[in-house]
């Protein structure tokens, strides 16, 4: 492989005119494509295989004009103090409101809280439940307005009006913090190559690659169904991975530069060996996010496809593009230890390395050989410390309560908050998730006396406050209950409610021939829930898996991977630890931006485990390489381990503030999913990058010795020599050089 992309690299070095127009118009075809695009509708979400699911197909089949997939709103009405809305002005003003809601052309139905019996037993409180034929991000920005004026219209009549549902959603803001992340990334660049261009290239290429990812997103996002939150994740991933990818590459050009090379010789040594590194950890990535498929939730899916094809093209980018602009930068990039005369060049920095060109005299060693030397001298201490540490982080972990978000998890200061906070106070904590039941009676013989056994079985169950009369459809085969719990919709006491009637379902069922399945948002939040804790171990033995198989092939070694995979153990409990105890327990999380404390997102610990394997592979790939690469050219393991710290430990370490900047500057979304995510992601990289792969790994590698790099001889035939150190490459040139010193002595001669 390494041989290849030497020749890759040198061809897109040659040719950079050619691949920099193939990159600028997959740009704008891509950017074209999303101009043209129609706008997104909505992101369905459907969860295949549950009964929560199952009975969601059947009220869409059995009941075609009660647009179940369309947004709803709930208008909420309080009387002032010491007064109620029964009385006749109150009336008055609220159906006034209920005749103006349902004259919008989108508007499906619309209730009267006083024909729906839907004013609270101490009369201050009634809500108008508003139904739509569109789903939520479909609804037009009109329908939104003729909602907001409607209620702004009751509120001068004297009334406090909040409005809940899902018929105001936003798209989610990322807000300034992001462009601060890719400031710091900007800052960090700048820093660690001592020159403005050769900083640029990484942004550049990044901000490209990402361009060319969202858009295409964008462009399919109608006839594909993806949401808001699924070009936010490839946005997230794509700066991140794609700016660690062109550093590696870049620092290693300029390496090659500071032994002597050329540059397009450098180029090309720098994509053979830095860029064989780049491959298999964008692999490990792509294979991570791909495979959330195995959860078979279409929308997790479609994110993880999503990002991993943004992944895809970061990594083509740093293939080709990278040498292709490192050619028209010329001398402007320059070799490792030299900084711009704008940055105090003009003179030869200290390095460790002694590359020619650093400045004469012994060069005093850098930050990573010190450390990584201080590490193989007391291997012990480091890795206890290391383990003890994160061992503490992930204490929290042993708390996670999951969930999905609802109006409940809103900031307060939303209209959809208050409204949610109103109906809990008027009608009780279970008011805000009904439960949705649905009774298949088209097997019964008595359909409606099938009927009347569910609800009064129903009834009969404990943490029951309402259950409503049988609803039938026009063919009398099937009926909705609706079921209000007495407690939230996140308590554990909703979710035994849930079982429990499924559980009685069975046994009425065989009493009635009628199947009895139970739906609505509570009862699908819980089979989410069920459902990702069911496939997590299947996930976790297939990406590891297949991720630990690779890193074999690439270090030709069984420890090195095992190691790894069980560093990143460490890291994601580490980090689903300081999840729980900043969005569930609360500490920190005025700093975060997190207004309200809940139960983790159901998908947080499986998407960690897919995204933070693949990027902590990433640093193990970037910085072990190196180790091996010295080791396999002749070096002790302890001076191996010193080697690759010596030449990766900055890079890593810049590499590592810059994804974890980037992540950080997606704590600012006011999209809840959002904000967690970026929050996990970048104290994820955190521990990874320099508790596991700065101290754990360099101990563990420390303490095993020759045993690390041992692999059976049958297992060596076998595998693929994919060369990722550069070995063939510089066997080449030993060649190369044996040559020209042939024909030097027999000019010699003659």
């Amino acid at each position: 492989m390494a041989t290849f992309l030497y020749k890759l690299g040198r061809l897109a070095f040659r040719r950079r005119h050619f691949v920099a127009l193939i990159w600028v118009a997959l740009l704008t075809l891509a950017g074209a494509g999303a101009a043209s695009a129609p706008a997104a509708g909505s992101s369905s979400f459907s969860i295949p295989g549950t009964e929560a699911q199952k009975a969601f197909d059947l009220l869409e089949e059995r009941f075609p004009g009660m647009s179940a997939d369309g947004a709803t709103a709930r208008v909420v009405f309080k009387a002032p103090g010491g007064e109620k809305m029964t009385d006749a002005g109150h009336k008055a003003a609220v159906r006034e409101t209920v005749k103006e809601l349902g004259a919008g052309p989108e508007v499906a139905s619309v209730t009267d809280p006083y024909q729906a019996r839907a004013v609270s037993k101490d009369g201050t409180i009634a809500y108008a439940s508003v139904s739509y034929k569109v789903s939520g991000m479909e609804l037009q920005e009109t329908s939104k307005d003729a909602l907001k004026e409607a209620a702004q219209d009751a509120r001068d009549a004297g009334l406090t009006v909040e409005i809940g549902g899902d018929a105001l959603q936003a798209v989610p803001e990322t807000g300034t913090t992001e462009i601060i992340g890719i400031a710091v990334a900007a800052v960090v660049l700048v820093i660690t190559f001592g020159s403005l261009v050769a900083a640029g290239l990484p942004l550049l290429t990044a901000l490209i690659g990402v361009g060319i990812g969202v858009s295409t997103i964008a462009a399919l996002a109608s006839a594909l169904e993806l949401g808001s939150t699924t070009s936010t994740l490839a946005m997230m991933i794509g700066l991140a991975v794609g700016i660690d990818y062109a550093l590696f590459i870049v620092s290693r050009y300029r390496a090659e530069l500071a032994e002597g090379r050329e540059r397009e010789e450098a180029a090309g040594r720098a994509v053979g060996t830095a860029g064989s590194a780049v491959v298999f950890a964008g692999l490990t990535v792509v294979i991570a996010l791909v495979g959330l498929a195995v959860v078979n939730i279409p929308m997790l899916t479609k994110m993880g496809v999503a990002a991993a094809g943004t992944v895809a093209i970061a990594v083509l980018i740093a293939l080709t593009m990278i040498p292709a602009l490192l050619g028209y930068a010329g001398r402007r990039v320059m070799p490792a230890g030299r900084k711009s005369r704008w940055l105090g060049g003009g003179r030869a920095a200290k390095t460790a390395s002694g590359e020619p060109g650093s400045g004469g005299g012994a060069a005093k060693p850098n930050m990573g050989t010190r450390w990584a030397g201080f590490v193989v001298r007391r291997p012990v201490a480091v890795l206890l410390l290391g383990v003890l540490g994160l061992g503490a982080a992930a204490v929290p972990a042993a708390s996670l309560e999951l969930g999905l978000p609802d109006d409940g998890s809103q900031p307060t200061s939303t209209t959809q908050r208050r409204a949610y906070d109103l109906l809990s106070q008027g009608f009780g904590a279970g008011f805000n998730g009904p439960l949705v039941v649905v009774v298949d009676a088209g097997s019964s013989d008595d359909a409606q006396a099938a009927f009347r056994h569910v609800s009064d079985e129903i009834k009969g169950l404990e943490d029951v406050v309402t259950v409503t009369p049988p609803a039938p459809n026009k063919a009398g085969d099937t009926a909705t209950i609706t079921v209000v719990p007495d407690a939230e919709p996140s308590s554990a006491a909703t979710e035994d409610l849930v079982h429990a009637i499924r559980d009685a379902g069975t046994g009425i069922k065989a009493a009635t021939g009628a199947e009895v399945l139970v739906t609505g948002s509570t009862a699908m939040n819980i089979d989410v829930s069920q459902k990702l804790n069911d496939a997590l171990l299947p996930y976790l033995v297939l990406v590891v898996g297949l991720a630990f198989l690779l890193l074999i092939v690439v270090f030709r070694s069984i420890l090195v991977p095992l190691k790894a995979a069980l560093g990143f153990l460490l890291s994601v409990l580490a980090a689903l630890g300081a999840v729980v105890a900043v969005f569930q327990w609360g500490w920190l999380a005025g700093l975060m931006g997190v207004e309200e404390t809940g139960p983790v997102m159901s998908m947080m610990p499986i998407f960690m485990v897919g995204v933070v394997f693949g990027l902590a592979m990433d640093y193990e790939v970037f910085l072990v390489t190196r180790m091996r690469e010295a080791y396999v050219h002749g070096e002790k393991p302890d001076q191996a381990v010193v080697t690759g710290f010596r030449y990766g430990a900055r890079v890593v370490t810049a590499a590592a503030v810059i994804m974890i900047a980037v992540f950080a500057g997606f704590i600012g979304s006011s999209e809840s999913m959002v904000k967690m995510i970026g929050f996990g992601l970048a104290i994820a990289v955190f521990f990874d990058a320099f508790v596991v792969r700065m101290a754990i790994v360099p101990a563990v590698l420390a303490l095993l010795g020759r045993t690390a790099w041992w692999l059976p001889r049958w297992l060596d035939r076998a595998l693929p020599n994919v060369d990722v150190e550069g070995e063939g490459l510089r066997r080449a040139g030993e060649r190369g050089r044996a040559g020209e010193a042939d024909e030097d002595r027999d000019m010699v001669r003659l």
